[in-house]
């Protein structure tokens, strides 16, 4: 039977103040898909985390998606470059590649939308209704959700000389519990100057404005409270910010720690925060902003 492998690249949802509306997909780190037809619907996990990865396919995010988009049986195969509940888009990734391998596999002509939507099937399985992570790993570069019913998602511009600065500790922290710390409802004051950040952000994407960007990617709502439950968070932010990063910020629930930064000083500030977070287990890496989302291997 025909099979296919799509690789999905990883991501920064919220991108500080865009939470659950943006997202930056990087490169270098993602996870792989393998779909074929099957008589009987199975799922295989290997890789990072992989005895993490539920291998039942109606809890699997991957087969979730596939099925979601095909409506047939498959042999799934995930190979995870991604870790658990590391706020890099894990689950996402392993959506889309398995929603759009799924599609190739069996002949079917699919639209970004139609991947994104039925990923989104996969993610609500596992963190929740948004596209934050899942429109730029499908699309790649930075990606604005407008709206979910119908989707409508934006491309947006990213400067060539920009990337990533990410640390992650040895934390876990799920996403369903992540959100369930957060207000449902918040105070207008807060609500507007967190749209003014977002909004300026995407300016200063945009126009590769760095000193905007520092100003704007500030996140009111959810680092404040999701903050305290991720190790040395607050020595590592000002390190990243005192080497020259644009912004830092958690990455979607976290815990992995993220900075904008010039490419001239990527690693100045990937080592800052990696004496910053001193004797905490941790990995540390820079990333380009991957320009191409998912892609058939």
């Amino acid at each position: 039977m025909k099979s296919a492998t799509v690789f999905a690249p990883g991501s920064v949802g919220n991108v500080g103040p865009g939470f659950d509306i943006l997202g930056l997909a990087i490169d270098g780190i993602g996870d792989r898909v393998t779909a074929q037809p099957s008589a009987a619907a199975e799922v295989i996990v290997r890789g990072v985390d992989a005895n993490l990865v539920p291998t039942d396919p109606a809890e699997n995010a991957a087969a979730i998606a596939a099925y979601a988009m095909v409506k047939q049986p498959l042999k799934i195969t995930i190979d995870k470059g991604l870790p658990v509940s590391a706020g890099l888009g894990g689950s996402a990734s392993s959506s889309v590649a398995g929603a759009y391998a799924a599609a190739l596999a069996c002949s079917v002509d699919v639209t970004p939308d139609d991947i994104m939507l039925a990923a989104l099937e996969g993610e609500i399985a596992v963190s929740g209704r948004h596209l934050d992570n899942i429109a730029p790993i499908t699309l790649g570069g930075l990606a604005l959700s407008r709206c979910i019913d119908p989707i409508d998602v934006i491309p947006l511009r990213a400067p060539d000389d920009w990337s990533v600065a990410l640390i992650t500790p040895h934390v876990r922290i799920e996403t369903k519990k992540a959100r369930a710390i957060l207000p449902e409802k918040w105070e207008r004051v807060s609500w507007t100057q967190q749209m003014a950040n977002a909004s300026a952000l995407i300016v200063a994407f945009m126009t590769g404005d760095g000193a905007l960007a520092r100003r704007a990617l500030d996140d009111l709502y959810a680092e404040p409270r999701r903050s305290p439950m991720i190790p040395r968070f607050a020595e590592v932010k000002r390190a990243a910010l005192d080497a020259g990063a644009f912004g830092c910020s958690i990455s979607g629930s976290g815990p992995t720690i993220f900075a904008i930064v010039d490419a001239s000083t990527s690693r100045s500030c990937a080592d800052a925060m990696h004496r910053a977070m001193a004797e905490i287990p941790h990995d540390v890496r820079v990333c380009q902003i991957a320009r191409r989302g998912a892609r058939p291997v």
